[in-house]
């Protein structure tokens, strides 16, 4: 190799490199991260440019290999506190997202080579669909969607009750793929301008534009009133502990303040209609040790739990490790875990509901048999899994009928969708993510919720370990918010409504659009780069 062209290769690398990490950085503080727990949102309008500039760059084998270092690299910076979650997980997320993206480059390369004027549409299409896929089936992820890092625009998420997050993607994302266009196209030739470059792609601004201001019409109108709705008080008891950590003593320690703040939020003269306490706030088991009574000291902190709720008028809803005897997947009779939501009255066990959505290797891994080593390692790194829950259940109390997704169940909208299709009129999240000892970990997780309260114009509570507890009104505004890492209750009034958006209708209607579309242009693509080739053979 002449080394000029040596220096040359050098020289375009370096620079490929820096467009990776100038994207990856911006993808990272469009979302709260450690520089802002808020997030920087207007960052992710022009956050894949250096992407969508690094595709025209590179060649097709190449691909797969930035595809993979900027994939590996976002997530990394974007996701880091995943590594105090499990010790498999900061490395499990980073080499899906690195498989992800290795896919998803040359497939926007492609693109790039079959539609030589248009290509930046396709690859637009192509980024909306990866984001639907990717939050679909085992390793389904919603963390990085780009439409959650518009959480505190409240006028333009407001297309959310028509489309979910996905059309408010369709409107950040359009901006780097357009940027990137007029990049090559400068480019291309040092007499080119960006007014030539605008008039030859006037049409496709301009519907982006129409877009963005109908959207923001939409959103200044479409804001439900509420001030005539019925009213819903919830106690959401914060006690600022990981409830895992440690063992007996510890579990006693931490029930002894969720009692203390509980009696603290009931003792207020206006009363709330009921208390939550956070997702397995609550650890020994309560249906296992009150039936078996195999652990004495174990049966006897559920005791103690079910004579101080039975001294309670008001509901208790109690995020706890529900155990009981099944088949097993290994079809032995024995004892089988839920991560689950109980309701107690007076001491008594009302309903449940079970964790449908698990989060993978961390708490379900369904392919023990054909891939035994990858469990091994799992449940060697002290795996706690869970079975699935079948169940969407609504509770019913003091007339308020509310669903309980649990931790990131939040972060999936067709999750909460199900339960208002079934006549929920509040969603209460039960959430721990006190083991992060992040507050953009936890602000992160929080701001996906706003899009639930819109999405079905449902008012969204959050009760958490650590952080972020807090009230969501159906307008996606947080009412209130206790501060993270600290001891507390946080008693709240919030409207129930009985609307029904598009959304709750139809679900991801134009996520799965975007998906039918991208397939459809690559195949055309394909067709095309085909027909060029067999031509260039005659």
């Amino acid at each position: 190799m002449m080394p000029s062209v040596k220096r040359q290769l050098i020289k375009n690398n370096f620079f490929n490199i820096v467009l990776i990490l100038l994207a990856a950085v911006l993808f990272a503080l469009s979302f709260p991260n450690l520089l802002t727990a808020q997030g920087i949102p207007f960052l992710a309008w022009v956050s894949y440019a250096p992407v969508f500039y690094l595709i025209s760059r590179i060649s097709l084998g190449a691909s797969f290999i930035w595809g993979a270092l900027y994939g590996y690299t976002a997530y990394g910076l974007f996701n880091y506190w995943l590594s105090v979650f499990h010790p498999l997980a900061g490395l499990i997320v980073g080499c899906i997202y690195l498989t992800y993206f290795a896919l998803l480059f040359p497939l926007l390369k492609l693109s790039e080579k079959s539609f030589p004027q248009k290509y930046y549409l396709v690859q637009w299409l192509l980024w909306l669909a990866y984001e639907y896929l990717r939050t679909q089936g085992f390793l389904g992820y919603s963390y990085g969607i780009t439409g959650y890092s518009q959480w505190a625009m409240i006028p333009l998420i407001q297309i959310a009750s028509l489309f979910g997050v996905w059309a408010v993607s369709a409107l950040v994302v359009f901006p780097s793929a357009y940027v990137a266009r007029l990049l090559v196209f400068l480019k291309s030739s040092s007499e080119k301008s960006i007014m030539q470059f605008v008039k030859q792609e006037w049409l496709t601004l301009s519907l982006w534009i129409i877009a963005l201001f109908i959207s923001l019409m939409y959103g200044y109108n479409a804001q439900v009133s509420y001030k005539e709705a019925p009213v819903a008080r919830l106690a959401l008891i914060q006690h600022n502990s990981d409830p895992w950590r440690g063992g007996i003593a510890a579990y006693r320690q931490n029930f002894n303040n969720l009692k203390r703040l509980s009696l603290e939020a009931v003792s207020q003269e206006k009363k709330p209609d009921f208390v939550v306490w956070s997702e397995t706030a609550f650890v020994p088991r309560i249906y296992w040790h009150k039936t078996y009574r195999d652990d004495p000291e174990s049966y006897e902190l559920v005791k103690d739990l079910l004579d101080f709720l039975a001294t309670q008028d008001i509901p208790y809803v109690i995020g706890n490790d529900d155990a009981r005897k099944e088949i097993t997947e290994d079809g032995i009779w024995d004892r089988v875990d839920y991560n689950a939501v109980l309701l107690f009255h007076k001491g008594e066990e009302q309903a449940v509901y079970r964790k449908m959505h698990l989060v993978p290797f961390t708490e379900h891994f369904p392919y023990k048999k054909q891939l035994p080593l990858v469990y091994e390692a799992l449940r060697n790194a002290d795996t706690h899994f869970w079975k699935k829950g079948t169940e969407i259940t609504v509770f019913e109390s003091n007339g308020i009928t509310f669903s309980t997704p649990i931790c990131f169940e939040d972060t999936f909208g067709y999750i909460s969708r199900r339960f208002v299709n079934h006549g929920a009129q509040l969603i209460v999240n039960l959430t721990n993510d006190a083991w992060s000892k992040s507050l953009p970990a936890q602000m992160q997780h929080a701001t996906m919720a706003v899009f639930r309260a819109i999405e079905n114009r449902r008012s969204v509570v959050r009760s958490t370990a650590s952080g972020q507890t807090c009230a969501i009104d159906p307008n996606g505004r947080i009412l209130a918010m206790a501060p993270a890492f600290t001891e507390t209750q946080l008693t709240v009034d919030v409207p129930l409504l009985s609307v029904s958006t598009w959304y709750t209708k139809y679900g991801d209607i134009l996520a799965q659009l975007f998906v039918v579309l991208a397939v459809i242009c690559m195949i055309i693509g394909i067709i095309r780069l085909t027909i060029r080739a067999c031509h260039r053979t005659i």
